[in-house]
């Protein structure tokens, strides 16, 4: 059975609503189940009345953010929630951006890339037993503690969202997967190429390493889903930051980004963002049509390096909503 997995929306969610959907995804079939950490619900509580609710499903933190957290509270974290699912937890960190770490957390936005590859030495040492003074961290001098439980899995998988050269690269050196957002799939080539050259570095397997991309998956019939991608694609663009512009206009996507952000910038003409989304736009980067059409195309974007599609749940919509797409897209 092909893998699949199944993400919560980061904001605007019911949570008894995602544990119903996580119950219900168990039965069927997914792969996996991720909890996203805006400033909402907070991340690993959610997941560990997840743990205590499925049995075979895994479950992950899609994503957790670097800087909140010790990379030491995160082993911490990861290991309990481990124990709880019984070896079923994947790891998944970014960096999150500057606004969010220093407006909410009040934390400094600092060498985001260091920060990462520190919480991956210390979860890695501290959860195969190491001393944290051995870990290799570049950022603080620690003391050699040790975590005074045994985890149940020394090699708990960590996935890392990146959409830059050089943290992509470093997913090869020392993770286990990495989550693109809003990558066109036709080029994920490119940035496999960027891990297998770290992998390289480090005498890494790069066949080994996990391609888990966030996806838009819209089984909705006629043009409804065309529609509702085209409102997803307008806000990424227009209301999420620079990220975003930066890695399509690198795909070729320069002018439809600067028409759509100049759309949403001004509230006078945001509706009209959306319908500034090109069609090639639109495929690149979403799937939309009904259920079989997003079937179909699903398993075709396979064979570009997708290993592990994550699928976007709808959010802010009731039970029977959710339910009817977790069933429609329901590993065949």
């Amino acid at each position: 059975m092909e893998r699949t997995g199944l993400v919560a929306f980061w904001k605007n969610y019911d949570r008894g609503v995602y544990v119903r959907a996580a119950k219900l995804a168990d039965e069927l079939g997914y792969d996996s189940f991720w909890i996203p950490e805006g400033w909402g619900y907070e991340i690993f509580s959610l997941l560990a009345e997840l743990a205590l609710v499925t049995k075979r499903i895994k479950l992950g933190t899609g994503i957790v953010n670097v800087f909140s957290r010790s990379p030491a509270l995160i082993a911490m974290s990861a290991a309990t929630v481990d124990e709880m699912s019984g070896g079923r937890f994947i790891l998944g960190i970014g960096t999150s951006g500057a606004k969010v770490i220093e407006g909410f957390h009040g934390r400094p936005f600092a060498k985001p890339l260091t920060q990462v590859r520190d919480v991956v030495r210390v979860v890695r040492t501290l959860l195969s037993g190491g001393k944290l003074s051995d870990a290799g961290a570049e950022l603080a001098s620690y003391r050699p503690f040790r975590i005074e439980m045994k985890p149940v899995r020394a090699d708990v998988p960590i996935y890392v969202a990146a959409l830059k050269q050089k943290a992509i690269e470093s997913i090869g050196e020392c993770a286990d997967g990495w989550m693109p957002t809003f990558w066109p799939y036709e080029r994920l080539a490119e940035g496999r190429s960027w891990i297998a050259a770290g992998a390289a570095r480090a005498g890494r397997d790069p066949k080994a390493i996990v391609t888990a991309p966030f996806t838009s998956a819209l089984p909705l019939a006629g043009h409804a889903g065309t529609q509702m991608a085209r409102q997803i694609v307008s806000f990424y663009i227009g209301g999420m930051g620079d990220y975003y512009i930066e890695l399509l206009s690198r795909f070729g996507f320069a002018d439809d980004c600067k028409r759509i952000a100049d759309l949403y910038a001004d509230k006078t003409t945001r509706a009209q963002a959306a319908d500034a989304v090109p069609e090639a736009m639109i495929e690149a980067l979403t799937i939309a049509g009904d259920p079989q059409h997003c079937l179909d195309e699903l398993r075709r974007r396979r064979s570009f390096g997708v290993d592990l599609p994550i699928l976007n749940m709808p959010t802010n919509m009731p039970w029977e909503v959710v339910e009817a797409f977790i069933r429609a897209m329901a590993p065949r």
